[in-house]
């Protein structure tokens, strides 16, 4: 296979790892899974973490072939669209994503809200090849954590996003609207089913026992030390570790906030007539309420 330059940068206001895959020989490279800062107290949005990759692209020498998103998030913005406007480079996503702005434009009653995955300039279908400079990548749909969730395998390199943590986290949530722990756990079959050399990056490291963060594992180490993997031998034990360990987590504080953002490819909503933006929150909608836990 062949072995992409992958540099990982860090968030550490939402614990995601944002990517850089690059073919050595062309300096041709795709960006993955972006971070727009957001900062929910204040409401204020900013380019800091998504600079950062520019500043590394520029320093590097490389050439944006590609904005990927992995699945519309449920914990940070997506960069996608700035990063677009700021090099041209055309964005995608998996073509399932149409399925959860189905979903999700009930929940913010956004009836003229176009359902057809529009806002990318790409959806990739199961299977379907492409490239990075001279480095062959396909696409895995990844369902479980997400309805639309697809990992990139580029190389020897998966990104797996919110499918598996590292070996010493285990594996995504599979309890948000459109989840499923069976769909997750056939989804890692696939993941596993890469040569034992496969590099999977993840897209989140939560820093278990405080230690530095990590996003960089092997599918042999995977199969080897991932603590749900290695405590479930069927799919019927899988599920219920993963809904057991879903029913004692508390909904993710952005939920609300970026899924309407990026299930629009990373733009923002519009300014109203006053030149300011509004994000719609739902009230009522989801579980998780920190009363309900305590009760």
């Amino acid at each position: 296979m062949s072995v992409p330059i992958v540099k990982g940068l860090f968030d550490p206001r939402t614990f995601s790892i944002q990517y850089v895959a690059a073919c050595p020989d062309t300096k041709r490279c795709a960006i993955i899974d972006p971070v727009l800062d957001f900062d929910e107290k204040s409401g204020a949005t900013g380019t800091v973490s998504a600079d950062a990759i520019l500043a590394y692209v520029e320093a590097e020498g490389l050439t944006v072939e590609w904005i990927l998103d992995t699945h519309p998030h449920a914990d940070h913005f997506s960069a996608a669209r700035y990063l677009k406007e700021r090099t041209g480079a055309p964005t995608a996503i998996g073509e399932r994503v149409i399925e959860v702005q189905t979903l999700w434009k009930d929940i913010y009653n956004w009836p003229s809200f176009p359902t057809d995955g529009s806002q990318w300039d790409k959806l990739f279908t199961e299977g379907e090849r492409f490239r990075i400079g001279e480095i062959d990548a396909h696409v895995l749909f990844s369902p479980g954590h997400t309805l639309a969730s697809i990992t990139y395998v580029i190389g020897d390199a998966a990104f797996v996003h919110d499918t598996l943590f590292m070996p010493d986290s285990g594996t995504a949530r599979a309890d948000f609207p459109g989840g499923s722990a069976s769909r997750l756990w056939n989804s890692i079959q696939g993941i596993l089913a890469l040569p034992d050399e496969t590099r999977v990056f993840v897209g989140h490291d939560y820093q278990p026992g405080g230690r530095e963060p990590m996003w960089e594992a092997t599918v042999a180490e995977h199969k080897r030390s991932n603590i749900h993997l290695t405590k479930a031998a069927t799919e019927a034990e899988f599920i219920a570790i993963r809904e057991a360990r879903d029913r004692t987590l508390p909904m993710p504080k952005l939920i609300l906030h970026s899924l309407q953002v990026n299930m629009s490819g990373g733009r923002l909503p519009e300014p109203e007539d006053n030149g300011r933006r509004y994000l719609k929150i739902p009230l009522d909608t989801l579980g998780g309420a920190p009363w309900n836990e305590a009760a």
